[in-house]
């Protein structure tokens, strides 16, 4: 196993939460490190290899669903062999092994500042909140579902796209207000067509696509899809074999990890604390198993 926490190329163009992106010619190059992230904190202790997973993962599911929405996604960078003309190869040519395998080349893009969220399952946040106000994401829901139940039908949940501090929900009409009527619908549309081809498919893995977020952007006036896409950071994959409703579910996610820092009473402010070993070789064997069900490939 390796660990990546950090990248320090030329051309630093934004360093995020989890990936790090450089000015690459025409395009970007988007490192998926090994940091991991819960409630919005970046936690001091790395996961090995969770950055090859989620840029090996992401480039998988931009392959798969090309069809329904155009994305970023160009190629990984030990594959991608060809530049524009303003282009230079020589970084990619430079790149140490480990941090190649966690980097994508990817289209530039302007970035919409919202998180679409869509759930299937009743947990996490959307459980939180049911408990509390009998809503999800402020829309009232029926009384009497229990924890990861199958909902209705999947609810499309925005939040911002926070650049500090945390998220926070909104509704479907906020976010009109906020990027208008005819970009939210499309965005809606195209976040619940994927998540449903997403879901059909992990089904026939032996897992439940729970829930999960997407980022979009515009290119030349296009919606296209940017960041990652599907993997055990942005979704919740659950053991569909051991599925059972009323209970929190065995999951190859980062919520192994928010479980774990719940139970240390952390108040979710910076700083986090630092993972025990077993927490992080467990998630780091979770993050790989999500990898080889849903691909059939081992990292």
């Amino acid at each position: 196993m390796t660990l990546v926490l950090e990248t320090n190329l030329p051309n630093l163009y934004y360093r995020g939460k989890v990936r790090d992106t450089y000015e690459l010619g025409g395009h970007l190059l988007m490192v998926a490190t090994d940091r991991i992230s819960a409630f919005d904190v970046v936690l001091p202790t790395g996961i090995p290899d969770k950055g090859i997973v989620l840029a090996k993962l992401s480039a998988f599911w931009f392959g798969k669903t090309a069809s329904l929405v155009p994305n970023h996604f160009i190629a990984m960078a030990y594959d991608f062999k060809e530049f524009d003309e303003d282009g230079d190869l020589s970084l990619l040519t430079s790149l140490p092994q480990d941090v190649a395998q966690r980097a994508m080349v990817v289209k530039k893009a302007k970035r919409i500042d919202v998180e679409c969220i869509v759930r299937g399952y009743l947990a996490g946040s959307a459980w939180a909140e049911y408990t509390e106000k009998g809503t999800i994401g402020g829309k009232p829901m029926k009384k009497g579902l229990r924890e990861s139940e199958k909902l209705p039908e999947p609810l499309f949940t925005p939040t911002t796209k926070a650049t500090t501090g945390h998220d926070e929900n909104m509704t479907i009409e906020e976010m009109g207000t906020l990027i208008g009527q005819d970009l939210t619908s499309k965005l809606r549309e195209i976040t619940m067509a994927i998540y449903n081809y997403a879901n059909e498919y992990a089904l026939t893995k032996g897992i439940i696509l729970a829930d999960t977020k997407m980022e979009f952007g515009l290119l030349d006036g296009e919606v296209i899809l940017i960041d990652e896409l599907l993997t055990p950071d942005s979704s919740r994959f659950w053991d569909a074999e051991r599925y059972e409703i009323g209970r929190p579910q065995p999951n190859f996610d980062k919520q192994f990890v928010r479980d774990w820092l719940i139970q240390s009473r952390w108040n979710k402010e910076p700083p986090a604390p630092a993972l025990p070993p077993d927490i992080v070789s467990k998630t780091s064997e979770r993050y790989k198993e999500a990898y080889f069900r849903l691909t059939g490939a081992t990292i």
